[in-house]
């Protein structure tokens, strides 16, 4: 599923405008960056937590000439899924 398919299932699902529909993915979306960009963490119950995660810089190696470099450190959004989400999948996967 992408941004349009979200789009259009919030528009069938509430009997919204394509319009109106595309606002509100828009301002959640932007709503959840902003948040991220400035330090905080955002939780959605049963769904997951985004945050931003900091790392370190390390010396790394270049898989193609394998020679060594340095990689600085860097500040990358995270993702980690929530226990009723996690516990739908599990239970969708059982055969």
């Amino acid at each position: 599923m992408n941004k349009a398919d979200l789009i259009n299932k919030l528009a069938e699902k509430k009997g919204l405008s394509y319009k109106i529909a595309k606002i509100a993915v828009d301002t959640i979306i932007e709503s959840i960056k902003r948040a991220i960009i400035n330090g905080e963490r955002v939780e959605i119950r049963g769904f997951g937590s985004f945050s931003p995660r900091h790392y370190g810089a390390y010396t790394g190696r270049n898989p193609k000439t394998g020679e060594k470099v340095q990689v600085k450190p860097k500040r990358l959004p995270y993702f980690k899924v929530g226990k009723e989400l996690r516990d739908l999948i599990m239970e969708s996967k059982k055969d």
